[in-house]
């Protein structure tokens, strides 16, 4: 085994980790091997991962399928780009992303990350109002409680009272970031909005779970109003799948959970299933016929070097044949069922405010604020790996996790509520 102090130690001295004060951030663990659900540290301690690596290894680690379609990439092209040149890879990919998402959704653009997925995504929507009617539509209406990345255009649709993003006030544009329509009063309120402001290009929302903003759980219900409101004033309406696309809910889609088919897509995370960076941009036929004329200015003016990166497409097309072959949605319903029963009795525990699960996700929102990096190192004490946010214990397991394993995730958050940690 590596002598940690070979690379561990200098590194530390160069790295700049995310999220994170490098000053007085507790030293990371380092971790030296993946399997299933498992990390193992270079001391030879075993974590059970109940994170999914930010929510991305829905497999498991190192599934045998993934790494064999890395490897055989690998050999064979890891990538050309695909200015002028093709690959097998992206346009198998591309065909089968557009069968399997709802409706009209026809037309893949790939990206690297997540973050840039949304990127294009608006773009898209300020080009199509300007292709379409030659209208100057710059802005976007988001949520509160929502968000969507780092780049600087995300940044401007994400809450602006999370924090996160606050130091870049008066930099990133500004957006009309809302409440979610989900009361009659709030949705009479966006409708005025909409309604009021020629200016809007797209309404921009996660379906279903509000991801980093704290597992904030929605209904269909907000969903299905809001395609409404859109269709009544020509607004186009963008999911950011991110986190809730590839069974996380329960279904391949928080939009077919939904009944709900937007007009752009974002997809990744679970894409690649955590081998490899690897976003999608999808849009529906009536928005790329927009683009799709004889106006060399109406082309969609984006262009990340490694689009349709060729080893990230092998690998999630080998995902997309494991969702075919492999009962994943059942393995959700079924951890639906079993953190529901694990977790919700906690909501009758003294400083719960609240118990969340929608498919693969579980959340428990606590009362007060607690110290997060020391939850953290409480977490990893107990053998499992947990990552609150906020006042928020959540899980995101791989979806074969063992029930066994579930169990001490579970079993952890209890005995955090009862002692506090």
């Amino acid at each position: 085994m590596t002598n940690r102090n070979d690379w561990y130690s200098p590194g530390l001295e160069h790295i700049w980790l995310p999220y994170a004060q490098m000053k007085t951030l507790p030293h990371p663990v380092p971790a030296v091997a993946t399997r299933d659900s498992i990390l193992t540290l270079e001391d030879g301690r075993t974590l059970i991962d109940g994170v999914g690596s930010w929510w991305t290894s829905v497999h498991g680690y190192n599934h045998p399928a993934l790494l064999a379609a890395a490897h055989a990439q690998l050999d064979a092209m890891p990538h050309v780009m695909l200015g002028g040149l093709a690959h097998e890879q992206a346009y198998r990919l591309a065909a089968r992303l557009a069968a399997i998402t709802p409706g009209d959704l026809t037309r893949v653009f790939f990206t690297e990350s997540g973050s840039v997925a949304v990127e294009v995504a608006m773009k898209i929507a300020v080009q199509y109002a300007l292709n379409l009617h030659g209208q100057r539509r710059t802005r976007f209406v988001s949520f509160t409680g929502g968000y969507h990345g780092d780049t600087f255009a995300t940044m401007s649709v994400c809450d602006p009272e999370e924090g996160m993003h606050s130091l870049f006030s008066g930099v990133v544009p500004e957006q009309y970031v809302i409440d979610l329509p989900d009361s009659e009063a709030r949705l009479e309120a966006l409708d005025r909005l909409l309604g009021e402001r020629g200016d809007i290009a797209a309404v921009l929302v996660e379906p279903l779970i509000q991801g980093a903003g704290g597992m904030r759980m929605h209904s269909p219900a907000v969903l299905q109003a809001l395609r409404i409101a859109c269709d009544r004033h020509g607004v186009l309406l963008i999911f950011d799948e991110i986190f809730t696309g590839f069974g996380r809910t329960g279904e391949m889609f928080a939009a077919g959970r939904a009944g709900v088919t937007p007009d752009i897509m974002c997809l990744g995370k679970a894409l690649t299933g955590g081998v490899t960076p690897l976003a999608a941009t999808i849009a529906s036929a009536e928005v790329y016929s927009a683009f799709h004329t004889d106006e060399p200015a109406h082309a969609l003016m984006h262009g990340p070097t490694f689009t349709g990166h060729a080893v990230g497409c092998a690998v999630a097309n080998a995902g997309l044949d494991l969702f075919e072959t492999e009962p994943r949605l059942e393995q959700v319903r079924a951890l639906e069922q079993a953190l529901t029963e694990d977790l919700t009795p906690l909501a009758e525990q003294s400083g719960v405010r609240d118990v969340r699960v929608c498919g693969a996700v579980a959340a428990v929102e606590f009362e007060v604020d607690f110290d997060v990096e020391a939850a953290r190192a409480w977490f990893i004490s107990r053998g499992t790996f947990i990552r609150p946010l906020g006042r928020v214990v959540y899980l995101t397991p791989s979806y074969v996790i063992a029930r066994d394993a579930l169990t001490e995730l579970t079993g952890a958050i209890a005995e955090f509520a009862r002692t506090g940690g």
